[in-house]
């Protein structure tokens, strides 16, 4: 899991003081991981550290810390505290944050603790930042260092309408993604501003296919089938990690006759994927959507990505 500033950022201006709850460390079985982490203002909270009972007390407890404006640390055992069969234990660390506190942080790894930073602690730090060792939640003698989130993977939505909407919801959350969203107008997009989503407006879509990094992942959910094959014929001669594009057996029948005809082969026709989303599951934007990301999750990186579960 990582820290994510822009998050934060985004709730300190909205709701003033939040507290932040995360995992600092597990032993034994636990709902959730080091780095799992919530947001917790006077109405409201965002994020899981899991467990229920857990959860319910660590939001009540954000909340009094939120009027004392003190951070903390606590123990929990999740059997004997708190009657939970996962029969480990978690420490929580809870600090309270507004805007000015949020805005100081750095914006690679957040490390904060009292006294001498512990010699291991700062050896990770550098091993890390060599590229060593991956980055993760590290609690060292009362200081906790977490990581920054870094996406490592491209995916580039096609369109706002409906589907669009309910694919930007579902995968904004996951941390691998860098998200780059397209459609034709401003007025095409819901109105609340999502910091860690970028967003792009063109009359010709395609015309902006060549900004696209070669590995990166595509999802075509348009008004237009005009826009729709303009697309398409795009990113066959730009390259792609994969594409995927909404529509019937039909419509995709069409597309490839097309696709040949401006000058593709079958093979690389054949990359795109035609239709998206999980058909037993129907139409619904949401059920398109849940099955789209469990095929994306599930993907390896090479040169020829596809869908195989959702085709």
């Amino acid at each position: 899991m990582a820290f994510d500033k822009s998050e934060l950022l985004t709730h300190c201006a909205r709701h003033g003081r939040v507290a932040r709850v995360v995992i600092s460390k597990v032993q034994g079985s636990a709902p959730r991981e080091p780095g799992a982490a919530m947001l917790v203002w006077h109405d409201g909270q965002t994020g899981t550290i899991g467990g229920g009972a857990l959860e319910y007390d660590a939001a009540r407890a954000a909340r009094a810390a939120l009027v004392s404006g003190q951070d903390s640390q606590s123990h929990h055992a999740l059997g004997p505290d708190l009657g939970q069969c996962c029969g480990g234990a978690v420490q929580l660390w809870t600090e309270v944050f507004d805007h000015a506190r949020a805005t100081a942080l750095a914006d690679d790894v957040v490390v904060r603790g009292n006294g001498p930073m512990p010699a291991a602690l700062r050896r990770s730090l550098d091993r890390w930042r060599a590229g060593l060792e991956p980055p993760r939640t590290l609690l060292c003698d009362g200081w906790l260092a977490e990581p920054a989130p870094t996406p490592t993977r491209h995916l580039w939505v096609w369109g706002a309408g409906h589907v669009g909407r309910a694919l930007v919801q579902v995968m904004a959350p996951l941390p691998a993604f860098h998200i780059t969203w397209v459609d034709v107008s401003a007025d095409k997009f819901p109105p609340d501003p999502q910091p860690q989503i970028d967003r792009l407006i063109a009359q010709d879509p395609s015309s902006l296919v060549r900004f696209a990094p070669a590995e990166a992942q595509h999802l075509i959910v348009t008004h237009s089938h005009s826009i729709d094959l303009a697309l398409c014929h795009a990113l066959l001669g730009h390259g792609f990690g994969f594409a995927g594009l909404i529509g019937s057996a039909t419509k995709w029948a069409r597309f490839r006759k097309r696709l040949a005809a401006l000058g593709h082969d079958a093979h690389a026709i054949g990359r795109i994927q035609c239709p998206i989303g999980t058909p037993a599951h129907g139409k619904h934007p949401f059920a398109i959507a849940i099955g789209v990301a469990n095929g994306l999750l599930g993907l390896q990186h090479h040169s020829d990505q596809r869908l195989e579960s959702i085709a």
